[in-house]
């Protein structure tokens, strides 16, 4: 019988009108055949736009010069600009036109974070969301409000892949990138320092830029994985002298309000952070739920497999609890998306991907699976707000994208990007309490 009437919805359309015909016939006070006429005439346009939802459309966009080719390089000594005739790359998106989004920070919810700050010519935003979520912790935790030294933990981040790439005789992804994890994992070996005894910059270095730097990197170990060199003190040491030569070498201790800390002193007597206290979660089909399993992604080059893999409904569920318990949180994911716009500066997921009631455990999967889904950044989520029945995150991002447009440094995902898109999450324990009950007994 629903065929007869075009589907499910028309079915309930006709039977309104049904509905509505014999309430009509019993009483015909004017009144009360107003409110059935408003009734239905509310009730026809529910139907109409649940089975005629809004669709977005594809548009093709040229590549502009923005924060990057403007700051960045421009800032870099060395940088030649490219000539002005060459043609413009254009690259697929959602047409945002017309389109209004939550993008006013003052309307979120929001914790206390430093500044967003650009990462420069660097693949370190592991090390720029984590250290920015460590020092909304610290505040948290303290009322302390300090800035701490991403490069710090990128020094001590290539000298444990060191060590790693002769244990393993060089099997291992060797890159810039990394995971949001590996800040409290390198805290808890090496302490932390404030910026600014430590800013990963030489005299006069306006930017971060790592490209000679990790080229010499990749071309040594390179040459020890052919000569099969496998002194890890002397391939350390030479590590070491090279991220000198780049970096600078980082300070054996610092001077905090007078007295002087070691980075292990520092880490744990003023800023009050304990490493161990921090989990990592994941939403993957492909491993058992509610146990401990390994992030398959080339940046976990050292095989974490602390990741407490959940359902995708307590994967939102721990953000959303998490920052509603006045906990932020540190998540990695993939913004090289149509909807994922750095002049609008949001994170939405277009109709032509997927509509929004289809985003579900299967659908995720499909495209992690295929690598549609992809981790290629990590943020800091600073915010949230409720709009129109669904949440909004604020996030501090520290790559050029997030400076191209205003509010600078910051950009703005729905839950429903987080579910899609959103690959780990790493937050405080206490603030993940509700899902570990159901895994820690």
């Amino acid at each position: 019988m629903v065929k007869m009437f075009g589907g499910a919805q028309h079915f309930k359309l006709y039977l309104y009108f049904v509905v509505f015909l014999l309430l009509f016939n019993y009483n015909n006070h004017r009144m009360k055949k107003t409110g059935i006429i408003l009734l239905l005439i509310s009730l026809s346009f529910t139907l109409y736009s649940q089975e005629n939802p809004k669709k977005d459309r594809v548009v093709f966009k040229e590549s502009k010069n923005g924060f990057y080719q403007d700051s960045v390089l421009s800032s870099i000594n060395n940088f030649k600009s490219l000539p002005d005739n060459q043609e413009a790359q254009k690259y697929i998106s959602m047409d945002f036109s017309g389109e209004v989004f939550p993008t006013d920070t003052s309307s979120y919810t929001n914790f206390w974070h430093n500044h967003p700050l650009s990462q420069g010519r660097t693949g370190t935003c592991w090390s720029f969301a984590s250290t920015s979520f460590i020092e909304t912790e610290v505040f948290r935790i303290t009322g302390q409000k300090t800035k701490l030294s991403e490069l710090y933990n990128v020094y001590w981040e290539y000298v444990e892949r060191a060590k790693y790439f002769v244990r393993t005789r060089g099997e291992m992804s060797f890159g810039e990138g990394s995971e949001a994890n590996a800040v409290p994992r390198l805290m808890k070996l090496y302490g932390a320092l404030p910026a600014g005894s430590y800013s990963g910059k030489l005299f006069g270095q306006k930017v971060h830029d790592h490209e000679a730097l990790f080229t010499e990197l990749d071309s040594y170990l390179k040459k020890v994985k052919e000569n099969k060199a496998w002194n890890e003190e002397y391939v350390v040491s030479t590590v070491k002298q090279i991220l000198n030569h780049y970096l600078g070498e980082p300070p054996s201790k610092a001077i905090v309000n007078g007295s002087d800390f070691n980075p292990k002193e520092y880490l744990e007597k003023v800023l009050q952070i304990k490493p161990q206290d921090y989990f990592s979660f994941m939403s993957t089909k492909s491993q058992t739920y509610n146990q401990k399993g390994e992030l398959m992604e080339p940046d976990n080059w050292w095989h974490s497999d602390d990741y407490y893999n959940i359902r995708l409904e307590d994967f939102l569920d721990i953000a959303i609890d998490a920052l509603g318990s006045g906990y932020s949180l540190c998540v990695c994911g993939d913004v090289s998306e149509p909807g994922y716009d750095k002049y609008s500066k949001v994170g939405v997921i277009p109709t032509f991907d997927i509509p929004a009631s289809y985003i579900d455990e299967d659908s995720r999967e499909y495209r992690l699976n295929n690598q549609i889904t992809y981790d290629d950044h990590c943020l800091h989520i600073v915010g949230f707000q409720v709009k129109d029945g669904k949440t909004w995150f604020m996030i501090k991002d520290s790559g050029s994208g997030g400076f191209d447009a205003a509010p600078r440094g910051y950009r703005f995902i729905n839950e429903d990007y987080f579910r899609l898109k959103v690959i780990t999450v790493m937050v405080h324990k206490l603030a993940a309490k509700k899902v570990l009950d159901k895994i820690i007994k």
